[in-house]
């Protein structure tokens, strides 16, 4: 059995009447690539947020390898390096003396610290520029320079907080391979992010957290295959949806229909199949098609099937 160096048990913060997390609960795994999905304002911010001591839970609780949160914060926080949405970068200061101070925030000095700025630059594949000013730099080098400071005192696990917003794909790519290099290593990371192609490419296991709960866990792999043949969205003039959605149910080639106030969304185990016995069945009821579109099977329509939602939406 694999070792957890995290869990977090019924985890729940609130600010008066908001709820922004409503019992999380999850185990991460020694050397995975572990997501954290959702939309902007899911709760996944705030999770990271309790899960590296910035703020105290209103209940539940965090062990990171096997020290409680509660009792050994300042412990815990020399273990996990945390990356940030927003860039904690001084952007007249280099690279390099950028990542001198942060390292002495984090007590390291001297020929080690040096060691470590130059490691880091090296995994992050900016050693040529380390001499430039941060302002210089584009906006994936900052992304990467921000993961290099996460990582000046070895932590046992990286928290990264959506590292690839505002960046064009090569450095989006860049910053993929840096974290795949990484975890190569043995670097445990659990990974934020609202794009769910990123999930599917990088990470070992991933969590859909909505409106502040997980409403599914798995591999990409498992969540994509219980998905089944993809989805179809199919809009209808409104006095036929009822009308096609119960004719539909009985298909074999449907596993489930749900109505909006504009559309069906069928669940298939085969959508081609499917797509020809519902227009089979909008032709026999003479019922107007406004519009239609077939979702292949990708964490976007898991994600879709289970809130109703594309993942962009707020």
């Amino acid at each position: 059995m694999q070792e957890a160096i995290l869990t977090a048990s019924n985890l729940q913060k609130s600010y008066a009447e908001n709820h922004a997390v409503r019992g999380i609960s999850l185990e991460i795994t020694r050397g995975e690539v572990f997501g954290l999905l959702g939309p902007n304002g899911a709760g996944k911010t705030t999770t990271i947020s309790m899960l590296t001591s910035l703020i105290k839970p209103t209940s539940g609780s965090i062990v990171v390898d096997d020290l409680d949160l509660a009792q050994n914060a300042k412990a815990i926080k020399s273990k996990i390096g945390l990356v940030p949405q927003e860039l904690a970068l001084y952007p007249t200061l280099s690279a390099w003396d950028n990542l001198l101070f942060f390292g002495r925030i984090y007590g390291l000095h001297g020929k080690f610290l040096r060691e470590r700025a130059n490691a880091v630059l090296d995994m992050v594949g900016l050693s040529d520029r380390a001499k430039d000013a941060i302002r210089t730099y584009s906006g994936g080098m900052k992304r990467r320079i921000n993961i290099a400071a996460g990582l000046l005192h070895e932590p046992e696990i990286l928290f990264l907080d959506e590292p690839t917003v505002g960046v064009d794909p090569q450095s989006r790519n860049a910053i993929f391979e840096s974290i795949k290099r990484l975890n190569k290593a043995g670097l445990t990371i659990l990974y934020t992010t609202h794009y769910m192609e990123e999930a599917q490419r990088l990470c070992d296991r991933v969590a859909i957290i909505d409106r502040g709960q997980i409403i599914a866990l798995d591999s990409p792999k498992n969540l994509i295959h219980g998905l089944g043949g993809g989805i179809i969205r199919l809009g209808l003039h409104n006095g036929h949806l009822s009308a096609v959605s119960q004719r539909g149910k009985g298909h074999p080639a449907i596993k489930a229909i749900s109505c909006t106030d504009e559309y069906l969304v069928v669940e298939t185990y085969r959508a081609q199949e499917a797509l020809m016995g519902l227009l089979d069945i909008t032709s026999q009821l003479d019922a107007r098609v406004t519009s239609l579109e077939i979702l292949e099977p990708n964490l976007e329509t898991v994600f879709l099937q289970l809130t109703g939602k594309t993942l962009r939406d707020n």
